[in-house]
């Protein structure tokens, strides 16, 4: 017997159980049955049935011994090495060097301490394929800070590694700080910050991070956290001289960092140095009161370049934006509203028959506590007495504040023939690729923070280590746009913008995405966390034949399309 598929016309082929015999001395054929309505997998089976295979079900052949969670780490650690990060990191075959990259491969898959990261690669408890690979499944946690300690030996190397590919000669060099909170009290660079940065009543430390004008990260340092901002700027300065080997740059810092102070101290008399930053809102008031400029003759989303004695050799760039000053203003009265209100409970204390609040000492006690809570004390005169108090606005420090509302000024070195105005105030707001930085490596992905460690070193390990990740993520990031809610389309999208100061215009591609959730060919759009929890579905498998010395071996789930779609975007393969 044998089965046979005969044409059918315009319809699909018949599939018909048929016996050959012989009558006669010759072969014929007879049709025993019609198969044609049985499954696809059941006339296989019967088809190799009839040719003496003997069929067993899967579960009497295999044994699946151990099912790991695979392609987010197939995704990360193809990328990094991609990158040939592990190259900048150290030497093949080194056992610390793959202890460093589980620790950033990790980081990125899913933040936890190095405890934890340790015993999710052991071989009886990993959480994914990552121990196996790299062959850390038989790693102790004591290992994970010696590689701490052997990476931080090596982080100048590193960071100058990084500088040379993505950093040039008359670069611009965007730098920021932040403060990162601490548990634990014994750390030398845990310190109580007073700046209105952090977390309140946590021991802080410092983070200067230094990227390219793409906000690609390039180095990465820890202060004390009782250093304030500026303070950190020189020695980031001489850091891309002497390390990074760039003499001529162009820095961008805010005006919190890059200061009046700083920048007459440390930057005026050098030659090679150019900068950009802001002005902080009393030296705008100056100017407007020195009459260098008039806020009513501005249009929308203006934009002028003016002059000033006090600036010598130096650009002032003054932008407007409504959007802003509707915002400033709107917070202003709710938080002068907020002020009064509190300041009311204080007079009708001093009003009330019972318990009735007396004395200037103690009314003046209850005022100072409240009088700046929302920062309004300058806008407020208060009239205080034994048996009474009085407050009101100041109605013209009000006016004259509402004044600047909407506006800022970019104060620069740069001379108009390197840099116009336009795209000095662009180079500005890049800033904000540095706090997209720190807010993913903070908060949103890489969790760099609470930081438990104790050792100065190890928490300086940390951080590096964290900036590594965050390369990575950077780089994925750009190659996975189509399918995150990132706007793939942004530079074309700018050509339509109707000057830098207005806000940044989404391409046509980037509203489709937020109002549909898919892209334009249909795939389901992901934030990158949600795409590595879909990845991390793809799984590897170890399958052992139930045969006498059977052997093992790994088995990948098949790939979804929204998979398959990922590993071609970032150009590797899931099979690690």
């Amino acid at each position: 017997m044998y089965i046979t598929e005969v044409p059918n016309r315009n319809s699909p082929p018949a599939v018909l159980l048929r016996e050959s015999y012989r009558e006669e001395g010759q072969v014929k054929n007879r049709t025993l049955a019609n198969l044609s309505k049985l499954p696809p997998e059941t006339i296989e089976g019967l088809r190799r049935v009839l040719k003496g295979e003997t069929l067993v079900a899967p579960e009497e052949a295999f044994d699946i011994e151990r099912t790991l969670p695979h392609g987010h780490v197939a995704a990360v650690l193809g990328t990094l090495r991609k990158l040939k990060l592990q190259t900048l990191i150290g030497s093949r075959g080194s056992r610390m060097r793959d202890l460093v990259v589980s620790m950033i491969v990790s980081r990125v898959i899913h933040p936890m301490s190095k405890l934890a990261t340790a015993q999710g690669m052991k071989k009886d408890t990993a959480f994914t394929s990552l121990g196996e690979i790299l062959g850390l499944e038989g790693v102790e946690d004591r290992e994970m800070y010696e590689a701490m300690d052997w990476l931080l030996a090596r982080k100048e190397r590193i960071e100058r590694k990084l500088a040379d590919r993505h950093l040039k000669e008359g670069s611009l060099v965007l730098y920021d700080v932040t403060a990162i909170y601490f548990e634990g009290r014994k750390c030398t660079l845990a310190k109580l910050r007073n700046n209105g940065k952090g977390k309140k009543n946590k021991l802080q430390i410092g983070v200067g991070l230094l990227t390219n004008r793409e906000g690609c990260p390039v180095g990465i340092e820890v202060f004390p956290g009782n250093i304030g901002d500026p303070t950190t700027l020189k020695s980031q300065v001489r850091k891309v001289r002497e390390r990074f080997g760039i003499k001529k740059m162009v820095l961008v810092a805010d005006r919190g960092t890059l200061t009046e102070a700083r920048i007459q101290a440390e930057l005026k008399s050098d030659e090679d140095l150019d900068w950009i930053t802001a002005l902080r809102a009393p030296a705008i008031k100056e100017l407007i009161e020195q009459n260098r400029f008039e806020p009513e003759l501005f249009d929308d989303w203006g934009i002028a370049e003016i002059s000033s004695e006090e600036y010598p050799g130096e650009r002032l760039i003054v932008c407007k934006n409504p959007i802003l000053a509707k915002e400033r203003s709107w917070k202003r009265k709710e938080l002068l509203r907020a002020t009064e209100a509190e300041l009311e409970k204080v007079r009708e204390a001093t009003k009330r028959e019972k318990w009735r609040l007396k004395g200037a000492d103690r009314i003046g006690l209850r005022v100072g506590k409240i009088i700046n809570r929302y920062k309004m004390a300058k806008h407020f005169i208060l009239d205080i007495a034994d048996e009474s108090f009085h407050y009101r606005r100041k109605e013209d420090n009000v006016k004259k504040e509402a004044l600047l509302d909407g506006f800022y000024i970019i104060r620069t070195s740069v001379n108009a023939e390197q840099m116009g105005a336009e795209e000095v105030v662009k180079a500005y707001k890049g800033l904000s690729w540095v706090e997209r930085a720190f807010r993913c490596m903070k908060t949103i992905d890489l969790k760099v923070r609470p930081v438990f460690h104790r050792l100065a070193d190890r928490v300086r390990s940390h951080v590096f280590s964290c900036m590594l990740a965050y390369y990575v993520e950077w780089h994925m990031r750009r190659e996975l746009a189509p399918l995150l809610f990132d706007d793939e389309e942004k530079q074309r999208a700018e050509a339509k913008r109707v000057t830098v100061v207005a806000p940044a215009v989404r391409s046509d591609v980037a509203k489709y995405k937020a109002r549909t959730k898919r892209t334009k060919e249909g795939e389901s759009v992901h934030s990158f966390r949600t795409l590595l929890m879909d990845l991390a579905t793809l799984a590897k498998n170890w399958v052992r034949m139930k045969n006498k010395g059977g052997s093992s071996f790994p088995m990948y789930t098949t790939p979804t399309p929204f998979q398959k779609r990922v590993f071609e975007l970032l150009g590797v393969s899931h099979r690690l």
